[in-house]
């Protein structure tokens, strides 16, 4: 049997992340409240980050809100599936950068840099929020910004914390034995 190559296998596990980026809000968004609060679009792009690379992840991140605002009514194309998409750019590029800082890949390197990537990606949300809003002469308050960065966020963040890391260390291990 032909062994398939790496960017093949790559190529496919993207397209798999991509298909879970816009399943998954169509699931937890039959109640938007509830889809706002769980974060789905967020997982698959730091499953990409861990398991793909940045380049990956940062597609799919930039990707996964923008076209999911033309084929479907939410997210609003402007400023929310914008503002999402630089987040989720943000949440790719230093979720895999921070983890490859750490010399031994384990469960810590995963969720140290989980974490500092959860934080700068919310960061450059609130940004862009605040400069999409503004140019829509709209107000783009700190209250807004820890509302929808944290405080609305938990159920989401609670979710990634636990699922993200078991399943990149599940997928890692089972490459390794492969």
């Amino acid at each position: 049997m032909k062994k398939i190559s790496i960017p093949t296998k790559k190529l496919t596990l993207a397209a798999m992340l991509l298909s879970i980026g816009f399943i998954l809000p169509s699931i937890t968004g039959q109640v938007q409240l509830i889809g706002n609060m769980l974060l789905p679009m967020h997982l698959p792009v730091f499953i990409a980050a861990y398991l793909l690379g940045w380049q990956y992840a940062a597609v799919l991140g930039a990707v996964l809100p923008i076209s999911r605002a033309l084929f479907f009514p939410v997210p609003p194309l402007y400023p929310t599936a914008i503002a999402m998409s630089l987040e989720l750019v943000a949440y790719g590029i230093f979720a895999y950068v921070f983890y490859c800082l750490f010399k031994k890949k384990g469960i810590f390197s995963v969720y140290a840099s989980l974490i500092i990537s959860m934080l700068i990606g919310r960061l450059v949300w609130g940004l862009v929020s605040f400069l999409l809003y503004s140019f829509k002469g709209n107000s783009f308050s700190f209250s807004m910004f820890l509302s929808g960065a944290f405080i609305n966020a938990v159920p989401g963040i609670i979710i990634q914390l636990i699922l993200i890391p078991a399943i990149v260390l599940a997928v890692k291990k089972a490459y390794k034995n492969e």
